[in-house]
């Protein structure tokens, strides 16, 4: 699905409605879009969204960074910016299994990524105005996504 984003605000709403409908389950998101579009901002958001209580930023230097959800679940943040050109398997399954893992810049590690997953492509526009493009491959995502769209749709 494609849609518009206008604001900072509608960013942050759109990382709190997809936060609501992925928690509980176990997942993968993966964001992409160039610097500055807003991925780590979403991520924020979003891990607030599903209970975070600590500071989330970017995980830049640390590649990952493990936090505690809400209802106790883990939440992985990983930014595979600096392993362009790795094809090494970098143990990253464990975050994959259990729990809710955003990934930014997964086409780095796109050979490790779980087939089931969401990709959430954030394009910049003027000022604060985005595009979102979202796709959900596997059954769960699919279905994740077809439910936010049906919302949109209908709440606007």
């Amino acid at each position: 699905m494609k849609f518009e984003i206008h604001s900072l605000q509608e960013t942050k709403n759109f990382a709190q409605a997809m936060a609501a409908r992925i928690q509980g389950h176990d997942l993968v998101v993966c964001l992409s879009g160039d610097l500055g579009a807003g991925k780590t901002t979403w991520t924020q958001t979003f891990g607030k969204a599903l209970g975070v209580k600590k500071v989330i930023n970017s995980p830049t230097f640390n590649i990952m960074k493990a936090y505690r959800q809400g209802d106790g679940k883990p939440f992985y943040h990983i930014d595979a910016y600096r392993l362009e050109g790795i094809d090494q398997d970098l143990g990253f399954e464990e975050c994959f299994d259990e729990g809710i893992c955003v990934v930014e810049w997964s086409h780095f590690i796109d050979n490790q990524i779980p087939d089931d997953h969401i990709e959430i492509r954030i394009l910049e526009g003027i000022g604060e105005e985005r595009s979102i493009e979202m796709t959900g491959l596997g059954e769960q995502s699919k279905t994740i996504v077809e439910e936010y769209e049906h919302d949109h749709i209908m709440h606007g």
